[in-house]
């Protein structure tokens, strides 16, 4: 080999990798700093996914700590002589053995959401275990290309000490057979791309050079081993395939052996010939490496750098909650005062209007997107022919970042004639880069990221791009300019009386919290069930079911207003501030020992965003609320319920806070009752359309409604009634219903959880019908929505 040229090689390639990583790192640093180092010991322990602390994790952490930190150390004692020094040098082996072996299995655990689609999750199992075993391989044959007999000190299958020249033999073993699962994950993406053509996958001529370079090392790996294998056997004359067979079972190279008997085979019968052979294998392979990665920060493929770092620093808060922007709603004034005072409002930090307004995270992020496209096929508005790709979207803004790397590296600081330098990023990302119905069409579901293995978040950002929008801009579908001002007004998106709001308790005797203060449980209705007449049918029966249950409770009345959800998710964040303000200031007066909701939005904006602003409550959503009282023998379900009932999961249950059980158990407790699952359930639940205040815009132009899409998926089961556990969702599915009257062909209910437990209950208390809408006008919340 060459010493000289293996140096060139690999140090050359390495300083190339560098400078282009360092630049990529400077870009990276062009965005708005961000704490993403804290609670170190939870994001090494805790998986991706996983809520709460784990004690796999943490063995999992220890083990590969003390194993990589021990072995060094241990393997210095091997310059001690004779028996002590060779100890030490085992030692220190079977530490790095563990401790490597524990950081593989960390790293796979990192990325378990890649099981989500099975094939393709296993295909990238393959290729990326492959990869990180055979680390150990190139290291070896970078070694070769200064001394042909390098084996990394420890990995000799032919060496004097009896334990390490096993180890070397067991290595030999695994490679081999990594190194045919790295071929199988390579020729399933493939496969994927020639046979079945996936349509989320990229099919740039970018994946097929990568496919093409992964089985070349792979190949060319082998083809190293072969010609070793062959050399030294005919090096030894005599037979030379006897020669190979013992060579082979000597050191575990068996897929070696095998080509070297094809090589001698075919004509490869001097040891010129042979070595030349083996040669041709280490300098592709160790080429093909190196060149690999310095591609690697010019594409998606950047990603095999950035995703272990990006799942570390990934978001540990809960999933449902949106960063607050100020500390008041008079703090956030202020900004948005200084901004229109600026020559141009838009270069300000409110919200996020240009590339340099994101955080360096959410730069990472757009470095980290494998182009998988399993968000958007799970996305429900591109499902249904919407403008917005989640893929795209972090395509898009990655594409614009790049494109500004020259200009970071090249701008004068002092700018033309003394002047200030012209902004880098002086681009409006919206509409500039981004069409502004991708940022519109968003239901903020999060579909998206619960199924991007890479844990890159989106809805934050499209939120932060709308903030932008309505309170710099004021550029926002027309629709919500009644939404907002009936919010500022009223204090609910119908803009209906606020002395309304307890109407629909009439003739239940549910009393205010003015009235009790001290009451065990304070019931948030929400705005939907205090004001749209299909909900209220909601509210009123959790209210018997709690009295069924002799629960202490009371609600707010009037005092009572909207938790600021569709306004936040909409981009008026000032406006959610000055409600949520409001809210929390008439709880901490109260002081609830425990809140239970209807409505998902109401449940997940109490629990996981007032914190921010001072109001931490217990706070339960009602389907965990009656699986407690149904568990605990407060509630009976006497009375069967003859149906065959699918549930849908709301999204801000489901996927922002990890509810899918309670429901289903309350439903499973009912005698009488078949539950049955939709396809698309659980954390794959497609949404119902109106979430991320679109149930206040007009639906965008596509191929079909989101909430029929959703509807005819919970229909597919032949299920005579829909349960849900979210009056939006329900007025969503109830109109996908209705628009499926004729093609049905048979009655479909459409029912809260609370409801189909109402029926189940034989109440000590008649029934007691609400007082009818005082309304004339037609403006009642039902006609609103």
């Amino acid at each position: 080999m060459n010493p000289i040229a293996m140096a060139l090689l690999v140090g050359g390639l390495n300083g190339l990798f560098a400078m282009s990583a360092f630049r990529r790192l400077v870009l990276l640093a062009q965005g708005q700093p961000e704490n993403r180092l804290d609670r170190i010991w939870e994001r090494l322990t805790v998986a991706p996914g996983e809520r709460g602390p784990s004690a796999f994790g943490s063995a999992l952490v220890f083990v590969a700590l003390v194993g990589l930190a021990a072995a060094p150390a241990a393997m210095l004692g091997a310059l001690a002589p004779g028996e002590v020094g060779r100890g030490f040098l085992q030692l220190g082996t079977m530490l790095a053995a563990v401790g490597g072996g524990a950081a593989l299995f960390w790293a796979l655990r990192a990325q378990l959401k890649m099981p989500k689609y099975a094939s393709a999750g296993f295909a990238h199992y393959l290729i990326f275990t492959g990869f990180a075993v055979l680390l150990l391989r190139t290291i070896i044959l970078v070694g070769r290309g200064f001394d042909e007999s390098f084996y990394l000190f420890i990995l000799d299958p032919q060496g004097p000490d009896p334990l390490l020249s096993k180890l070397g033999y067991g290595y030999n073993l695994i490679k081999d057979v990594v190194v045919l699962g790295v071929i199988a994950g390579a020729g399933a993406f493939i496969y994927f791309r020639l046979i079945p053509k996936v349509r989320r996958l990229a099919y740039g001529w970018h994946a097929w050079v990568v496919l093409g370079v992964i089985v070349t090392m792979m190949v060319m790996d082998l083809v190293a081993d072969g010609g070793l294998v062959l050399a030294h056997a005919i090096r030894e004359g005599g037979d030379v395939a006897g020669n190979i067979n013992r060579i082979g079972n000597a050191t575990g190279e068996n897929l070696g052996r095998v080509l070297a008997l094809v090589f001698h085979t075919l004509g490869g019968s001097t040891y010129a010939t042979a070595h030349a052979i083996g040669a041709m294998g280490l300098w592709v392979h160790v080429f093909l490496v190196f060149a690999f990665l310095n591609y690697l920060p010019y594409g998606k493929h950047f990603h095999v750098v950035t995703s272990l770092p990006n799942v570390f620093t990934r978001d540990l808060t809960p999933p449902g909650r949106l960063k607050p922007m100020a500390e008041s709603a008079d703090k956030l004034l202020e900004s948005m005062a200084a901004a229109m005072e600026q020559p141009d409002p838009t270069a300000a930090m409110v919200g996020v209007g240009r590339m340099d307004h994101f955080t360096w995270k959410a730069m990472l992020d757009f470095y980290t997107c494998t182009e998988c496209g399993r968000c958007s096929d799970n996305c429900p508005a591109h499902r249904t022919g919407k403008l917005l790709s989640p893929k795209h979207l972090a395509i898009d803004l990655r594409d614009h970042l790049y494109q500004k790397q020259e200009e970071v590296f090249s701008r004068d600081p002092y700018g033309e004639d003394g002047n200030a330098p012209k902004p880098i990023f002086d681009l409006n990302l919206v509409p500039d880069v981004i069409h502004p119905d991708v940022i519109w069409a968003c239901t903020t579901c999060r579909a998206c990221e619960e199924q991007c293995p890479v844990m890159i978040t989106y809805v934050d950002k499209i939120v932060d791009m709308r903030r932008n929008l309505v309170m710099v801009r004021g550029e926002f579908p027309v629709e919500l300019q009644k939404t907002f001002q009936a919010l500022e007004t009223n204090g609910n998106p119908w803009n209906l009386t606020r002395m309304d709001r307890a109407e629909w308790s009439d003739g239940l005797d549910v009393k205010l919290m003015s009235e009790k203060p001290d009451a065990a449980v304070l019931y948030w209705v929400g705005c939907a069930a205090s004001y749209d007449d299909r909900a209220k049918k909601i509210s009123r029966a959790m209210a018997r079911l709690m009295k069924q249950a002799k629960v202490d409770f009371a609600i707010l009345g009037s005092e009572e207003t909207c938790t600021g959800d569709p306004a936040r998710r909409a981009g008026n964040e000032h406006l959610y501030m000055m409600l949520a303000e409001q809210n929390v200031a008439t709880l901490n007066t109260y002081k609830p020992k425990r809140i239970v909701t209807t409505c998902p939005h109401c449940f997940n904006t109490l629990l996981n965003e007032y914190p921010d602003l001072g109001g931490r409550y217990e706070v339960v959503h009602h389907s965990t609320y009656l699986q407690e009282l149904l568990a605990t023998g407060k509630l009976r379900p006497t009375r069967g319920v003859k149906a065959k009932v699918v549930f849908h999961d709301s999204c801000y249950l489901g996927r922002h806070n990890g509810v899918y059980e309670s429901p289903r158990d309350v439903l499973a407790r009912i005698d009488g009752l078949e539950l049955v699952e939709a396809e698309w359930s659980r954390e794959k639940g497609l949404c119902c359309g109106a979430g991320g205040a679109q149930m206040w815009m007009e639906e965008q132009h596509g191929t079909e409604r989101v909430n029929k899409r959703r509807t005819l998926q919970l229909l597919d089961t032949g299920a005579d009634m829909v349960a849900s556990g979210c009056p939006f969702c329900q007025t969503m599915l109830t109109d996908g219903i209705k628009s499926m009257e004729e093609e049905l062909k048979r009655p479909v209910e459409q029912l809260d959880i609370a409801e189909v437990l109402e029926r189940a209950v034989a109440f000590d208390e008649p029934t007691v019908a609400p007082a009818a809408p005082a309304s004339t006008d037609g403006e009642t919340a039902a006609a609103a929505s």
